[in-house]
């Protein structure tokens, strides 16, 4: 009679957090954020998620939360601003933050691109957060311009395009592991952010309407 091994808890894939259909972040792993609206897309993901937030950046980041401006996302009170004095603590930081698995999502919020080496470390801290909380928590680097992290999870960009009367974005997904490149308009509504639906065309004008329908 054939026998089969258990196959043990840690071997188990990580859960996902998943922001829309098709929109999704590996948690337990560490993913980039780039493009003039990431921050946008920061707020989004830890809107999608309990508990604490630890947000890191160096002290002279001039762009900072203001907590009436996201209050309609999250409850300021979530958010924990932590500022180390070199640009290299910021990485340090976000590393032993994961690695305590005490904070289900840590944001640093960085000057330019880490090197692959910071990145794989905040890969295994992460993991290794995971196993020792029980839950698995979900790092989050912010970059500036196209970003171009070397081996982070998935590569989000994320971009304004506001028109009178609605607040929308582009977001792209650049890179994933098991995902192509792919884009969806995002709006924002009493719920928050949500993937846009175009509207559809009226009956029998053979063409779709470019605007798009505000998601309640």
């Amino acid at each position: 009679m054939s026998t089969h091994p258990l196959k043990r808890d840690r071997e188990r894939p990580p859960p996902n957090l998943t922001l829309a259909p098709d929109v999704s972040l590996r948690q337990g792993r560490l993913h980039e954020a780039c493009g003039p609206a990431r921050r946008s897309l920061a707020l989004w993901v830890a809107s999608q998620m309990q508990g604490p937030v630890f947000w890191i950046s160096p002290p002279w980041t001039v762009e900072r939360l203001y907590p009436q401006g996201i209050k309609q996302l999250l409850h300021p009170g979530r958010v924990t601003f932590l500022s180390p004095t070199r640009a290299e603590d910021v990485l340090w930081t976000l590393e032993e933050v994961l690695r305590s698995g005490e904070v289900p999502l840590a944001i640093g919020d960085l000057p330019g691109l880490p090197a692959l080496t910071p990145v794989r470390r905040l890969h295994l801290a992460a993991e290794q957060g995971g196993a020792a909380a029980g839950r698995q928590p979900l790092g989050l680097i912010l970059t500036p311009a196209e970003g171009g992290a070397a081996g982070v999870e998935s590569r989000w960009h994320m971009a304004p395009r506001h028109t009178r009367g609605l607040n929308s974005w582009d977001l792209k997904r650049l890179r994933a592991r098991t995902a192509p490149v792919k884009e969806w308009p995002v709006t924002l509504g009493p719920r928050g952010f949500a993937i846009a639906e175009p509207q559809k065309s009226p009956i029998g004008t053979g063409k779709p309407k470019n605007d798009l329908a505000k998601v309640e």
